[in-house]
């Protein structure tokens, strides 16, 4: 029987405590510390862009000014601010907190909501790291728990901490404020492509998945050697995501330059557009690349929801943005094989989507 061990894989804060060197298995290789590529990453050459939701959505002038600069910041980056959201900056604050304890619990009490089934086989939902498809994957510094919270029907509670209801509701409550977000932000893109307002929102279909994914990365000892994340764009049409407000690490790529995404600390939210995005506007939106450097003193979290559209239904370019001049430029894909293919290419840090290109 073939020896599978290599697929197991040591939790990293469990790591981080006990070595002075990543093991082997972290450490990329030379050439992506070279050059380019190095991990300190450059400042960015402009404020992250700023939207002001409720402007916005507003019907007077300020929603155009906002409207612009929405466009122009997912023509120039593919992601962007969103500020006065209305989710109370109090609930913010006590669902990461109760993250944060989550992950100070002691391992056996964390692992009675592994992600590995029977101890071996992976799945998505539940606390761990993410798969490993070959024995020279390069792995992440970094812990998560992967919860799907809507269909709200079909969550698999089983997965949910549940020390404290405290956490349970505070995520119940955050899911719903950030979908009122979304479908703000959602209904605004679709306008500045002269669409029905509820045209990207009608793409999820009946059965769309939200997943909250609490992302854990430790100290590291040797940050000039390891990611927290490797580079990869969000499968998903569109990424929330609540960063950590004291520590950095996230690094954008654009026209072959890592730029350092500076901490946010107005209770704001990273709205990031997901490759499913990239091709129902058939390349107008693109999904940016972006990758997360680790911190040699300082642990740092985030909470990213990522929005998806029912597994079932398939994903293609949007109709009334294709004429002659404009061929779609992506094949239709089923959603839940282009899940599966991402997670392909993600193991060989590649992009998903390059493979449906026409």
């Amino acid at each position: 029987m073939a020896d599978d061990s290599w697929r197991l894989l040591s939790i990293v804060q469990e790591l981080a405590a006990t070595v002075q060197v990543p093991p082997s298995r972290y450490l990329l290789p030379e050439q992506d510390r070279l050059g380019g590529q190095k991990l300190a990453g450059a400042d960015m050459p402009e404020p992250v862009p700023a939207i002001d939701l409720r402007r916005l959505l507003a019907s007077d002038d300020g929603a155009k000014e906002e409207a612009a600069k929405l466009r122009s910041a997912l023509q120039n980056w593919g992601f962007f601010l969103v500020t006065d959201h209305g989710i109370e900056a109090t609930l913010m604050d006590a669902l990461i907190a109760a993250s944060r304890e989550f992950f100070r619990q002691p391992l056996e009490k964390k692992q009675e909501y592994s992600n590995l089934i029977e101890g071996k086989q992976w799945q998505l939902e539940g606390y761990g790291n993410d798969p490993v498809k070959t024995q020279d994957q390069i792995l992440d510094w970094s812990d998560r728990l992967h919860l799907r919270v809507e269909p709200e029907d079909e969550r698999n509670l089983a997965r949910w901490p549940c020390d404290s209801e405290t956490f349970r509701g505070l995520l119940h409550e955050y899911t719903l404020n950030c979908k009122r977000v979304k479908d703000g932000i959602l209904r605004a893109m679709a306008k500045l492509l002269e669409l029905d307002d509820d045209c990207f929102i009608n793409q999820f279909g009946d059965k769309a998945s939200t997943y909250a994914r609490f992302n854990y990365y430790p100290a590291c000892p040797r940050p000039d050697l390891v990611l927290g994340i490797r580079p990869h764009s969000d499968v998903c049409v569109l990424t929330l995501l609540l960063t950590d407000k004291d520590v950095g690490g996230l690094q954008v790529l654009r026209d072959g330059t890592w730029y350092n995404v500076p901490p946010v600390h107005d209770y704001a939210l990273l709205v990031n557009v997901g490759v499913s995005m990239e091709i129902m506007t058939n390349g107008i939106f693109r999904g940016p690349v972006h990758r997360v450097v680790t911190n040699s003193e300082k642990e740092r979290m985030s909470l990213a929801m990522f929005y998806a559209a029912d597994l079932e239904k398939e994903i293609e370019p949007i109709a009334e943005l294709l004429d002659e001049t404009q061929p779609a430029r992506y094949k239709k894909i089923k959603c839940k094989d282009f899940v599966a293919a991402h997670y392909e290419y993600f193991s060989k840090r590649e992009r998903v989507i390059e493979s449906l290109k026409i």
